[in-house]
């Protein structure tokens, strides 16, 4: 396959997740959409590391890899915080938690 097939996939990718982030209101949908766009940056990032025959940019894909991991982590604790305190997932009851 060649790069810019790569690179296509990837501008989708990351469209469709940022559809997602501004479209959707339900936080585990918007946390899925952020996943997604984090995918699309990290096939750019082997992408172009297999393009210029280096290893960095594996390297960084395993590293956003991590930090995905660790925001999965605390973004559904902030959901089930959500869920627990409004009975509502929906992020636009986020405003009734002011005290």
């Amino acid at each position: 396959m060649y790069l810019n097939q790569y690179l296509f996939l990837s501008a989708v990718l990351f469209s469709l997740g940022a559809y997602g982030v501004l479209a959707r209101r339900h936080a585990v949908l918007v946390l899925m959409s952020v996943e997604l766009m984090l995918n699309a940056v990290n096939i750019n990032l082997v992408a172009f590391s297999t393009y210029f025959d280096q290893v960095s940019g594996q390297v960084f894909a395993l590293f956003v890899i991590t930090v995905a991991a660790a925001e999965v982590g605390v973004g559904l604790a902030i959901v089930l915080l959500l869920y627990r305190n409004l009975d509502t997932p929906n992020l636009d009851a986020v405003h009734e938690m002011k005290g």
